[in-house]
Protein backbone atom coordinates (compact mmCIF):
# COMPACT_ATOMS: atom_id res chain seq x y z
CA UNK A 1 0.00 0.00 0.00
CA UNK A 2 1.85 3.04 -1.26
CA UNK A 3 -0.06 5.55 0.88
CA UNK A 4 0.83 3.64 4.02
CA UNK A 5 4.51 3.40 3.10
CA UNK A 6 4.64 7.07 2.18
CA UNK A 7 3.47 8.04 5.65
CA UNK A 8 6.80 7.82 7.47
CA UNK A 9 5.29 7.99 10.97
CA UNK A 10 2.88 5.09 10.41
CA UNK A 11 5.62 3.08 8.70
CA UNK A 12 7.99 3.61 11.63
CA UNK A 13 5.35 2.96 14.28
CA UNK A 14 3.53 0.02 12.61
CA UNK A 15 5.82 -1.53 9.97
CA UNK A 16 3.88 -4.82 10.03
CA UNK A 17 1.00 -3.04 8.27
CA UNK A 18 3.12 -2.62 5.15
CA UNK A 19 2.55 -6.35 4.44
CA UNK A 20 -0.72 -6.81 2.53
CA UNK A 21 -1.23 -10.37 3.83
CA UNK A 22 -1.03 -9.15 7.40
CA UNK A 23 -3.43 -6.26 6.69
CA UNK A 24 -6.06 -8.67 5.33
CA UNK A 25 -5.66 -11.06 8.26
CA UNK A 26 -5.59 -8.17 10.72
CA UNK A 27 -8.78 -6.64 9.29
CA UNK A 28 -10.63 -9.97 9.42
CA UNK A 29 -9.55 -10.51 13.01
CA UNK A 30 -10.95 -7.11 14.00
CA UNK A 31 -14.46 -8.20 12.99
CA UNK A 32 -14.11 -11.70 14.40
CA UNK A 33 -12.72 -10.60 17.76
CA UNK A 34 -15.48 -8.04 18.27
CA UNK A 35 -17.90 -10.91 17.77
CA UNK A 36 -15.94 -13.11 20.17
CA UNK A 37 -16.00 -10.51 22.92
CA UNK A 38 -19.71 -9.93 22.31
CA UNK A 39 -20.28 -13.66 22.87
CA UNK A 40 -18.02 -13.75 25.94
CA UNK A 41 -19.98 -11.00 27.63
CA UNK A 42 -23.31 -12.54 26.65
CA UNK A 43 -22.26 -15.92 28.01
CA UNK A 44 -21.06 -14.52 31.34
CA UNK A 45 -24.29 -12.59 31.87
CA UNK A 46 -26.38 -15.59 30.81
CA UNK A 47 -24.66 -17.77 33.43
CA UNK A 48 -25.38 -15.20 36.13
CA UNK A 49 -29.01 -14.97 34.99
CA UNK A 50 -29.39 -18.76 35.15
CA UNK A 51 -27.53 -19.34 38.43
CA UNK A 52 -26.83 -16.02 40.23
CA UNK A 53 -23.66 -17.74 41.52
CA UNK A 54 -20.10 -16.36 41.21
CA UNK A 55 -18.78 -19.89 41.87
CA UNK A 56 -20.77 -21.43 38.99
CA UNK A 57 -19.63 -18.56 36.77
CA UNK A 58 -16.05 -19.35 37.72
CA UNK A 59 -16.72 -23.03 36.94
CA UNK A 60 -17.82 -22.21 33.36
CA UNK A 61 -14.68 -20.15 32.86
CA UNK A 62 -12.59 -22.96 34.32
CA UNK A 63 -14.17 -25.55 31.99
CA UNK A 64 -13.30 -23.37 29.01
CA UNK A 65 -9.62 -23.43 29.95
CA UNK A 66 -9.21 -26.94 31.39
CA UNK A 67 -8.44 -28.31 27.88
CA UNK A 68 -5.52 -25.89 27.76
CA UNK A 69 -4.14 -27.53 30.90
CA UNK A 70 -4.69 -31.02 29.53
CA UNK A 71 -3.77 -30.74 25.85
CA UNK A 72 -1.54 -27.68 25.26
CA UNK A 73 1.73 -29.57 25.02
CA UNK A 74 0.28 -32.16 22.63
CA UNK A 75 -1.28 -29.35 20.57
CA UNK A 76 2.08 -27.60 20.29
CA UNK A 77 3.78 -30.71 18.93
CA UNK A 78 1.06 -31.11 16.29
CA UNK A 79 1.15 -27.41 15.36
CA UNK A 80 4.88 -27.70 14.62
CA UNK A 81 4.07 -30.61 12.27
CA UNK A 82 1.11 -29.04 10.41
CA UNK A 83 0.54 -25.96 8.21
CA UNK A 84 -0.61 -23.21 10.60
CA UNK A 85 -3.18 -21.95 8.08
CA UNK A 86 -4.96 -25.34 7.95
CA UNK A 87 -5.10 -25.56 11.74
CA UNK A 88 -6.71 -22.11 11.89
CA UNK A 89 -9.32 -22.94 9.25
CA UNK A 90 -10.46 -25.94 11.30
CA UNK A 91 -10.53 -24.12 14.65
CA UNK A 92 -12.31 -21.03 13.30
CA UNK A 93 -14.96 -23.29 11.72
CA UNK A 94 -15.56 -24.95 15.10
CA UNK A 95 -15.98 -21.54 16.75
CA UNK A 96 -18.57 -20.57 14.16
CA UNK A 97 -20.62 -23.75 14.67
CA UNK A 98 -20.55 -23.34 18.47
CA UNK A 99 -21.72 -19.72 18.25
CA UNK A 100 -24.68 -20.57 16.01
CA UNK A 101 -25.59 -23.52 18.25
CA UNK A 102 -25.65 -21.29 21.33
CA UNK A 103 -27.82 -18.77 19.50
CA UNK A 104 -30.35 -21.47 18.61
CA UNK A 105 -30.44 -22.89 22.14
CA UNK A 106 -30.95 -19.48 23.75
CA UNK A 107 -33.43 -18.34 21.11
CA UNK A 108 -35.61 -21.43 21.58
CA UNK A 109 -35.40 -21.27 25.38
CA UNK A 110 -33.77 -24.69 25.55
CA UNK A 111 -30.50 -23.49 27.11
CA UNK A 112 -29.48 -25.02 30.45
CA UNK A 113 -26.42 -24.59 32.63
CA UNK A 114 -24.97 -28.02 31.78
CA UNK A 115 -25.08 -27.11 28.09
CA UNK A 116 -22.97 -24.02 28.75
CA UNK A 117 -20.47 -26.15 30.67
CA UNK A 118 -20.26 -28.66 27.80
CA UNK A 119 -19.89 -26.07 25.08
CA UNK A 120 -17.29 -24.16 27.11
CA UNK A 121 -15.20 -27.35 27.24
CA UNK A 122 -15.49 -27.88 23.45
CA UNK A 123 -14.59 -24.25 22.86
CA UNK A 124 -11.58 -24.74 25.12
CA UNK A 125 -10.34 -27.69 23.06
CA UNK A 126 -10.50 -25.64 19.86
CA UNK A 127 -8.80 -22.69 21.56
CA UNK A 128 -5.96 -24.94 22.71
CA UNK A 129 -4.98 -25.36 19.06
CA UNK A 130 -6.16 -21.98 17.73
CA UNK A 131 -4.29 -19.58 20.01
CA UNK A 132 -0.72 -20.90 19.58
CA UNK A 133 -1.32 -21.58 15.87
CA UNK A 134 -2.53 -18.00 15.37
CA UNK A 135 0.47 -16.62 17.24
CA UNK A 136 2.88 -18.82 15.28
CA UNK A 137 1.15 -17.84 12.00
CA UNK A 138 2.06 -14.15 12.34
CA UNK A 139 5.64 -14.71 11.19
CA UNK A 140 4.23 -16.13 7.93
CA UNK A 141 2.48 -12.78 7.35
CA UNK A 142 5.17 -10.27 8.37
CA UNK A 143 8.46 -12.18 8.39
CA UNK A 144 10.99 -12.12 11.21
CA UNK A 145 11.95 -8.45 10.81
CA UNK A 146 8.52 -7.11 11.79
CA UNK A 147 7.43 -9.98 14.03
CA UNK A 148 7.38 -8.03 17.31
CA UNK A 149 5.32 -5.26 15.74
CA UNK A 150 2.91 -7.77 14.20
CA UNK A 151 2.42 -9.46 17.57
CA UNK A 152 1.78 -6.12 19.26
CA UNK A 153 -0.69 -5.05 16.58
CA UNK A 154 -2.48 -8.38 16.90
CA UNK A 155 -2.73 -7.71 20.62
CA UNK A 156 -4.03 -4.22 19.84
CA UNK A 157 -6.99 -5.49 17.82
CA UNK A 158 -7.74 -8.13 20.46
CA UNK A 159 -7.98 -5.36 23.02
CA UNK A 160 -9.74 -2.96 20.70
CA UNK A 161 -12.35 -5.70 20.46
CA UNK A 162 -12.26 -5.95 24.27
CA UNK A 163 -13.27 -2.27 24.27
CA UNK A 164 -15.97 -2.40 21.58
CA UNK A 165 -17.41 -5.90 22.10
CA UNK A 166 -18.57 -5.50 25.72
CA UNK A 167 -20.26 -2.16 24.96
CA UNK A 168 -22.07 -3.71 21.98
CA UNK A 169 -23.01 -6.75 24.09
CA UNK A 170 -24.35 -4.56 26.90
CA UNK A 171 -26.59 -2.65 24.49
CA UNK A 172 -27.73 -5.79 22.68
CA UNK A 173 -28.56 -7.64 25.91
CA UNK A 174 -30.34 -4.59 27.30
CA UNK A 175 -32.67 -4.38 24.30
CA UNK A 176 -32.86 -7.84 22.71
CA UNK A 177 -31.21 -10.40 24.98
CA UNK A 178 -28.05 -12.53 24.78
CA UNK A 179 -29.12 -14.67 21.80
CA UNK A 180 -28.06 -11.92 19.41
CA UNK A 181 -24.57 -11.81 20.96
CA UNK A 182 -24.02 -15.43 19.90
CA UNK A 183 -25.58 -14.90 16.47
CA UNK A 184 -23.36 -11.91 15.70
CA UNK A 185 -20.29 -13.91 16.69
CA UNK A 186 -21.25 -16.78 14.40
CA UNK A 187 -21.53 -14.50 11.35
CA UNK A 188 -18.22 -12.79 12.19
CA UNK A 189 -16.24 -15.95 11.33
CA UNK A 190 -17.38 -16.10 7.70
CA UNK A 191 -15.03 -13.36 6.52
CA UNK A 192 -12.12 -14.72 8.56
CA UNK A 193 -12.40 -18.14 6.92
CA UNK A 194 -12.36 -16.57 3.47
CA UNK A 195 -9.23 -14.56 4.30
CA UNK A 196 -7.43 -17.60 5.70
CA UNK A 197 -8.12 -19.54 2.51
CA UNK A 198 -6.82 -16.88 0.11
CA UNK A 199 -4.18 -14.88 2.04
CA UNK A 200 -0.60 -15.31 0.81
CA UNK A 201 2.24 -16.16 3.21
CA UNK A 202 5.74 -14.72 2.79
CA UNK A 203 9.11 -16.52 3.11
CA UNK A 204 10.39 -16.46 6.70
CA UNK A 205 13.00 -19.20 6.94
CA UNK A 206 10.93 -21.57 9.09
CA UNK A 207 9.35 -24.75 7.83
CA UNK A 208 7.16 -27.50 9.23
CA UNK A 209 9.02 -29.69 11.69
CA UNK A 210 9.91 -33.09 10.20
CA UNK A 211 8.14 -36.03 11.79
CA UNK A 212 11.29 -37.81 12.94
CA UNK A 213 10.25 -38.26 16.57
CA UNK A 214 7.26 -39.55 18.47
CA UNK A 215 4.74 -37.01 19.71
CA UNK A 216 5.96 -37.63 23.26
CA UNK A 217 9.55 -37.09 22.18
CA UNK A 218 8.63 -33.79 20.51
CA UNK A 219 6.88 -32.63 23.68
CA UNK A 220 9.85 -33.39 25.92
CA UNK A 221 12.22 -31.83 23.42
CA UNK A 222 10.18 -28.61 23.54
CA UNK A 223 10.09 -28.58 27.34
CA UNK A 224 13.83 -29.18 27.49
CA UNK A 225 14.36 -26.26 25.12
CA UNK A 226 12.36 -23.95 27.41
CA UNK A 227 14.25 -25.14 30.49
CA UNK A 228 17.63 -24.39 28.96
CA UNK A 229 16.56 -20.97 27.60
CA UNK A 230 16.51 -18.71 30.69
CA UNK A 231 14.85 -15.66 29.15
CA UNK A 232 11.89 -17.80 28.05
CA UNK A 233 11.69 -19.77 31.31
CA UNK A 234 11.55 -16.68 33.56
CA UNK A 235 8.77 -15.11 31.47
CA UNK A 236 6.81 -18.39 31.56
CA UNK A 237 7.01 -18.46 35.37
CA UNK A 238 5.80 -14.87 35.59
CA UNK A 239 2.94 -15.52 33.17
CA UNK A 240 1.75 -18.62 35.03
CA UNK A 241 1.50 -16.86 38.39
CA UNK A 242 0.00 -13.59 37.15
CA UNK A 243 -2.52 -15.41 34.97
CA UNK A 244 -3.79 -17.39 37.98
CA UNK A 245 -3.81 -14.55 40.51
CA UNK A 246 -3.84 -11.12 38.85
CA UNK A 247 -5.92 -11.43 35.66
CA UNK A 248 -9.25 -13.01 36.68
CA UNK A 249 -11.33 -10.21 35.21
CA UNK A 250 -13.92 -12.44 33.49
CA UNK A 251 -14.98 -13.56 36.97
CA UNK A 252 -14.31 -10.50 39.12
CA UNK A 253 -15.68 -7.70 36.93
CA UNK A 254 -19.19 -9.18 36.44
CA UNK A 255 -19.38 -9.94 40.18
CA UNK A 256 -18.18 -6.40 40.95
CA UNK A 257 -20.84 -4.98 38.62
CA UNK A 258 -23.83 -7.13 39.58
CA UNK A 259 -23.28 -7.79 43.28
CA UNK A 260 -20.93 -5.12 44.68
CA UNK A 261 -22.06 -2.15 42.56
CA UNK A 262 -25.66 -3.33 41.87
CA UNK A 263 -25.42 -2.63 38.12
CA UNK A 264 -27.36 -4.18 35.26
CA UNK A 265 -26.10 -5.59 31.94
CA UNK A 266 -25.24 -2.21 30.39
CA UNK A 267 -23.24 -1.15 33.46
CA UNK A 268 -21.32 -4.42 33.36
CA UNK A 269 -20.61 -4.05 29.65
CA UNK A 270 -19.24 -0.54 30.16
CA UNK A 271 -16.98 -1.69 33.01
CA UNK A 272 -15.53 -4.32 30.69
CA UNK A 273 -15.13 -1.64 28.04
CA UNK A 274 -13.14 0.46 30.52
CA UNK A 275 -10.83 -2.50 31.02
CA UNK A 276 -10.71 -2.92 27.24
CA UNK A 277 -9.89 0.75 26.62
CA UNK A 278 -6.90 0.52 28.93
CA UNK A 279 -5.88 -2.73 27.25
CA UNK A 280 -6.07 -1.12 23.80
CA UNK A 281 -3.89 1.80 24.90
CA UNK A 282 -1.46 -0.69 26.44
CA UNK A 283 -1.28 -2.71 23.22
CA UNK A 284 -0.62 0.42 21.17
CA UNK A 285 2.06 1.41 23.67
CA UNK A 286 3.83 -1.90 23.13
CA UNK A 287 3.29 -1.74 19.34
CA UNK A 288 4.87 1.70 19.01
CA UNK A 289 7.75 0.87 21.32
CA UNK A 290 8.36 -2.48 19.57
CA UNK A 291 9.34 -0.66 16.36
CA UNK A 292 12.53 0.32 18.25
CA UNK A 293 13.24 -3.29 19.25
CA UNK A 294 12.41 -5.52 22.25
CA UNK A 295 11.39 -3.68 25.43
CA UNK A 296 12.05 -5.94 28.47
CA UNK A 297 11.41 -3.12 30.95
CA UNK A 298 7.79 -2.85 29.80
CA UNK A 299 7.31 -6.44 30.98
CA UNK A 300 8.18 -5.49 34.57
CA UNK A 301 6.22 -2.22 34.43
CA UNK A 302 3.08 -4.07 33.36
CA UNK A 303 3.53 -6.79 35.98
CA UNK A 304 3.95 -4.34 38.86
CA UNK A 305 1.01 -2.33 37.50
CA UNK A 306 -1.18 -5.43 37.79
CA UNK A 307 -0.36 -5.67 41.48
CA UNK A 308 -0.84 -1.98 42.25
CA UNK A 309 -4.05 -1.41 40.29
CA UNK A 310 -5.72 -4.62 41.49
CA UNK A 311 -5.38 -3.19 44.98
CA UNK A 312 -6.64 0.25 43.94
CA UNK A 313 -9.70 -1.12 42.09
CA UNK A 314 -10.60 -3.16 45.17
CA UNK A 315 -10.56 -0.04 47.34
CA UNK A 316 -13.05 1.93 45.21
CA UNK A 317 -16.65 2.52 46.32
CA UNK A 318 -18.23 4.16 43.27
CA UNK A 319 -19.00 3.00 39.75
CA UNK A 320 -17.08 5.87 38.12
CA UNK A 321 -13.89 5.38 40.13
CA UNK A 322 -14.03 1.62 39.56
CA UNK A 323 -14.34 2.17 35.81
CA UNK A 324 -11.49 4.71 35.86
CA UNK A 325 -8.98 2.44 37.57
CA UNK A 326 -10.03 -0.56 35.48
CA UNK A 327 -8.57 1.44 32.58
CA UNK A 328 -5.17 1.43 34.30
CA UNK A 329 -5.56 -2.23 35.19
CA UNK A 330 -6.30 -3.08 31.55
CA UNK A 331 -3.26 -1.09 30.43
CA UNK A 332 -1.01 -2.98 32.86
CA UNK A 333 -2.41 -6.36 31.82
CA UNK A 334 -1.66 -5.89 28.13
CA UNK A 335 1.67 -4.15 28.55
CA UNK A 336 2.73 -7.23 30.50
CA UNK A 337 1.17 -9.95 28.34
CA UNK A 338 1.98 -8.39 24.94
CA UNK A 339 5.58 -7.77 26.05
CA UNK A 340 5.82 -11.37 27.26
CA UNK A 341 4.50 -12.73 23.96
CA UNK A 342 6.85 -10.57 21.88
CA UNK A 343 9.95 -11.32 23.95
CA UNK A 344 9.31 -15.06 23.82
CA UNK A 345 8.67 -15.14 20.05
CA UNK A 346 11.80 -13.11 19.37
CA UNK A 347 13.88 -15.43 21.55
CA UNK A 348 12.51 -18.77 20.27
CA UNK A 349 14.18 -20.80 17.51
CA UNK A 350 11.85 -21.47 14.56
CA UNK A 351 11.47 -25.27 14.83
CA UNK A 352 10.25 -24.88 18.42
CA UNK A 353 7.81 -22.01 17.80
CA UNK A 354 4.58 -24.02 17.95
CA UNK A 355 5.62 -25.95 21.06
CA UNK A 356 6.90 -22.89 22.89
CA UNK A 357 3.76 -20.88 22.10
CA UNK A 358 1.61 -23.81 23.24
CA UNK A 359 3.57 -23.90 26.51
CA UNK A 360 2.99 -20.14 26.73
CA UNK A 361 -0.72 -20.77 26.14
CA UNK A 362 -0.58 -23.42 28.88
CA UNK A 363 0.82 -21.08 31.52
CA UNK A 364 -1.40 -18.21 30.30
CA UNK A 365 -4.73 -19.87 29.56
CA UNK A 366 -4.10 -23.14 31.40
CA UNK A 367 -3.84 -21.35 34.73
CA UNK A 368 -7.16 -19.60 34.18
CA UNK A 369 -9.20 -22.54 35.58
CA UNK A 370 -7.14 -22.30 38.77
CA UNK A 371 -7.55 -18.53 38.81
CA UNK A 372 -11.27 -18.69 38.01
CA UNK A 373 -11.95 -21.08 40.89
CA UNK A 374 -9.68 -19.02 43.16
CA UNK A 375 -11.46 -15.76 42.26
CA UNK A 376 -14.95 -17.27 42.26
CA UNK A 377 -14.46 -18.92 45.67
CA UNK A 378 -12.99 -15.82 47.31
CA UNK A 379 -15.75 -13.67 45.78
CA UNK A 380 -18.40 -16.00 47.20
CA UNK A 381 -16.96 -15.45 50.70
CA UNK A 382 -15.79 -11.83 50.67
CA UNK A 383 -16.94 -10.21 47.43
CA UNK A 384 -15.04 -8.97 44.37
CA UNK A 385 -13.50 -5.92 46.06
CA UNK A 386 -11.65 -7.91 48.72
CA UNK A 387 -10.55 -10.44 46.08
CA UNK A 388 -9.08 -7.63 43.97
CA UNK A 389 -7.08 -6.39 46.98
CA UNK A 390 -5.81 -9.86 47.95
CA UNK A 391 -4.79 -10.53 44.33
CA UNK A 392 -2.92 -7.25 44.11
CA UNK A 393 -1.00 -7.90 47.33
CA UNK A 394 -0.01 -11.41 46.24
CA UNK A 395 1.09 -10.13 42.83
CA UNK A 396 3.22 -7.35 44.30
CA UNK A 397 4.98 -9.73 46.68
CA UNK A 398 5.62 -12.21 43.85
CA UNK A 399 7.08 -9.52 41.58
CA UNK A 400 9.44 -8.32 44.31
CA UNK A 401 10.66 -11.90 44.50
CA UNK A 402 11.11 -12.00 40.70
CA UNK A 403 13.17 -8.80 40.74
CA UNK A 404 15.36 -10.23 43.50
CA UNK A 405 15.78 -13.43 41.45
CA UNK A 406 16.72 -11.54 38.29
CA UNK A 407 19.32 -9.47 40.14
CA UNK A 408 20.78 -12.65 41.63
CA UNK A 409 20.94 -14.30 38.21
CA UNK A 410 22.57 -11.27 36.62
CA UNK A 411 25.24 -11.12 39.31
CA UNK A 412 26.24 -14.63 38.32
CA UNK A 413 26.91 -13.53 34.74
CA UNK A 414 30.26 -12.11 33.59
CA UNK A 415 28.89 -10.10 30.70
CA UNK A 416 26.30 -7.40 30.29
CA UNK A 417 23.76 -9.34 28.20
CA UNK A 418 22.88 -12.17 30.54
CA UNK A 419 20.01 -13.54 28.43
CA UNK A 420 17.41 -12.85 31.12
CA UNK A 421 14.51 -10.44 31.12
Amino acid sequence: MAGLQENSYIYRAFPALTHSSFRWFWGGQIISLVGTWTQNIGQVWLVLQLTNSPFLLGLVSAMQFIPTMLFSLQAGAWIDRLPKRNVLIVTQSIFMVLAFTLAILVGTGAIQYWMLITMAFILGIANTFDIPARQAFIIELVGREHLANGIALNSAIFNGARLIGPAIAGIIMGFWGPMWCFLINGFSFIGVLGILIFVQAIPHGEGIMPKHKSLKGDIFDGLSYIRRTPRILVIMIMMGFLSAIAMNFNVLVPVLAKIDLQEEALGYGLLMSSLGFGALVGALTVAIRSAEGPQPRLLLVGAFGLGIFNIIVGLQNTYFSSALFLVFLGWSMIVFSASANSLIQIAVDGPYRGRVMSAYNLVFGGMIPVGSLYAGTLSDFWGAKVTFVISGILTSIFMLGIVFLLRHLRKGEHHENSGYV
